[in-house]
């Protein structure tokens, strides 16, 4: 008798077995190939169904099911990649929403924009000097407070005042205008 036929299996193929054996690092191999947890476990799933599918003298004549479990999850993954790459990468449209996105302000969007600037413009104008000048040099100009009081002959507290005072204007003058 030789090696090849005594080393044939004499009972039937458990397929419980197989899978409680196999699976983990089955699946371990197909995630390592495909970078998907849901498709990996999809893979090792159908290797099984595959395997099954080869008919009970086919799968007698594997001595070493796991080695052919192995080579059905690498053809399948093979598969899988030659099908990714002629449709090409999946993205979530969340993802490139950005780049798709024109960056230009739509013509409703400019309007408005111009509006609150008119407003805010307007709101500005009807300050006192002192606080127009307080709120601008902080806000646009990014100076601080200290800076500003050396500039205007003023306390760094009385800085604050101003722009205090200058922001709740603004602000009670845009919502009275509906922005």
């Amino acid at each position: 008798m030789s090696i090849a036929a005594s080393s044939l299996p004499t009972q039937p193929v458990d397929l419980d077995v197989l899978f409680r054996q196999y699976h983990a690092e089955l699946s371990a191999f197909a995630y390592r190939r495909v970078k998907n947890r849901e498709t990996a476990a999809d893979v090792v799933q159908d290797a099984f169904v595959r395997y099954l599918d080869c008919g009970l003298p086919a799968i007698a004549q594997h001595t070493h099911p796991r080695f052919f479990l192995w080579r059905i999850v690498g053809n399948i993954t093979i598969d899988i990649a030659r099908r990714d790459r002629r449709r090409g990468a999946f993205t979530p449209i969340d993802d490139v929403a950005e780049q798709i996105v024109d960056p230009l302000p739509t013509p409703y969007e400019r309007l408005e924009t111009r509006q609150q600037f008119l407003q805010l413009k307007k709101a500005l104008n009807d300050l006192p000097a002192a606080q127009s000048t307080a709120l601008v040099l902080n806000r646009l100009e990014g100076l601080s407070h200290a800076d500003i009081a050396s500039r205007l002959g003023v306390s760094s507290s009385m800085v604050s005042k101003y722009i205090m005072s200058a922001l709740k204007h603004c602000l009670r003058r845009m919502t009275l205008s509906g922005f």
